[in-house]
């Protein structure tokens, strides 16, 4: 009888939501959505996730990327056994400030110090199997716009110190004592770090002299 309330297209998104956690044991984004249910707008996929949302079968966040889960209710239809909206939030340092911009001066540390007790909490279910890696970072800048990342934004990033092709990462500049938050290249012999925003130029470092602080690995959105 639940399955009568939902169109074809809903079972579509919620089936594809439920494969895609899964397997990497986070939410999809709208546009994966999309991609996979053959539905080549965003307005719709908005438009059918939030009747699924009135319907008991999913919740949203608009304030976190990725900030989609599946209900209790929908879980119990695919027979899931993954926990549901009630579980512990996970609860992650907020290290300090990062500019996404030109890179600031900010002495011997990598980033500005806050109180020890500042922290933000997140659902277990958005975040990386692993969680014990994680912390926080304010973004002040709009050198990453391009990417979705908004002066105020919260960047959660894991604890390491390489880096991918493309990644997006916490970059400590060591000859200068500066750090930013860019896009990781590497070239021939020096690193280019790029920032999503058309109106600004990369930075190029020598690779001794960049030590990579962590790779984001999710973006919460302020308004």
């Amino acid at each position: 009888m639940a399955k009568a309330e939902l169109s074809k297209r809903q079972k579509n998104i919620l089936t594809y939501i439920d494969s895609y956690m899964d397997d990497s044991g986070r939410p999809p984004t709208i546009r994966e959505i999309g991609k996979a249910t053959d539905i080549s707008s965003t307005s719709v996929v908005n438009y059918n996730l939030n009747k699924l949302r009135e319907k008991g079968y999913v919740m949203r966040d608009a304030e976190v990327s990725r900030g989609l889960r599946l209900t209790e209710k929908a879980q119990k239809l695919f027979g899931s056994v993954r926990v549901t909206l009630e579980e512990t939030l996970v609860r992650l340092p907020l290290a300090g400030n990062i500019v996404a911009g030109e890179p600031i001066e900010v002495g011997n540390d990598a980033f500005a110090t806050y109180d020890e007790d500042d922290a933000v909490e997140i659902a277990a279910s958005m975040l990386p199997p692993r969680h014990d890696n994680l912390y926080a970072l304010r973004v002040s800048g709009d050198s990453m716009i391009d990417a979705m990342v908004n002066d105020g934004d919260i960047v959660i990033l894991r604890k390491q110190e390489t880096a991918n092709e493309g990644d997006m990462v916490a970059a400590w500049l060591m000859d200068d004592g500066t750090t930013t938050l860019k896009h990781f290249h590497a070239e021939k012999d020096r690193v280019r770090l790029q920032p999503a925003n058309r109106t600004m130029d990369p930075i190029y470092v020598e690779p001794d002299a960049l030590q990579i602080q962590g790779k984001v690995v999710m973006v919460i959105r302020q308004t």
